[in-house]
């Protein structure tokens, strides 16, 4: 199986069924249910599509209601609440079987000049010295059951390299934070929404699983139910995504059964592009045996 970056922007490139509705397909990613990052690029897709282009997202917050059904499409519902003189604001409703499953409020705005800083990028390997991870994948395959064998070792559109070299398969107590370079296999075309949308949709990878670091807990242990809730990102200028981007995550917070993480994305060269927060569920379950 292959999953490239062309098949991703198709992914993400929705059928218009009328004035501010359009469909998404869908692709497994060994979740059992749509990938959080593939509705929210979309629901971002959708609402774009409704704006002037030259008004690019500037920040977008949803809220993930139900899980996604990988066997049905997604119908994004776009609601057109403002077009100022500098802003255009818009709200996404993402719908399966007649439910709201997620929701997006999403802002844009014209480019303008103004004050600017951030925030030192870490001192961190350059990617060409570190391990995809897709290929430590690989070489444990033998221990993912069958059944997501094909799925979890399959080309990818995405590139990550994990700073520390992290192996995703052991469970160790570990500081709440990690760091990981990412870029697409391959280059994409110069629309700022696909480099956008890409993004998006690879900021939901490793974002929440951070919060479990602490507790030596891993996303494939049977004990946890984890689940993103909420998810926001602001984009501070504009990227490319098919160049290496430095993912910066740490996880200050988890209680309540709920775990909090955020991330800030730095160009190559140390500029800070655009940071992220999500809130998740970590639930121990109370049925599973230890």
């Amino acid at each position: 199986m292959s999953f490239s970056a062309g098949d991703l922007l198709e992914l993400l490139d929705l059928e218009p069924l009328e004035r501010n509705i359009y469909r998404g397909r869908n692709r497994d990613v060994g979740t059992r249910r749509i990938f959080g990052g593939q509705v929210l690029a979309q629901a971002l897709v959708a609402a774009q599509r409704t704006v002037d282009p030259e008004r690019p997202v500037h920040s977008m917050h949803g809220y993930f209601i139900l899980a996604g059904d990988l066997s049905v499409p997604v119908v994004y519902f776009v609601d057109r609440l403002r077009d100022g003189g500098s802003f255009t604001t818009r709200r996404v409703t993402a719908i399966q079987h007649g439910e709201a499953i997620f929701n997006l409020s999403a802002s844009f705005h014209r480019k303008e000049p103004g004050l600017e800083h951030h925030i030192e990028m870490p001192d961190v390997p350059p990617p060409e010295d570190l391990r995809p991870e897709l290929e430590i994948i690989r070489d444990r395959a033998d221990e993912i059951p069958p059944h997501l064998r094909p799925v979890m070792t399959q080309d990818r559109p995405l590139d990550f390299r994990p700073v520390e070299g992290e192996d995703p398969f052991e469970s160790t107590v570990r500081p709440p934070r990690r760091a990981l370079w990412v870029k697409t296999v391959g280059r994409l075309d110069d629309d700022p929404l696909h480099h956008r949308a890409v993004l998006a949709y690879a900021s939901d990878y490793g974002l929440i699983v951070t919060a479990l670091r602490p507790h030596g807990r891993s996303v494939r242990d049977p004990r946890m139910m984890v689940a993103s809730l909420d998810h926001s990102i602001w984009f501070h200028r504009d990227f490319r995504v098919d160049d290496w981007l430095l993912y910066v995550i740490d996880a200050p917070v988890s209680a309540g059964g709920r775990g909090f993480a955020r991330g800030t994305y730095f160009t190559r060269d140390g500029v800070a592009v655009a940071s992220v927060a999500q809130e998740g569920l970590i639930r121990v379950r109370r049925d599973q045996p230890k």
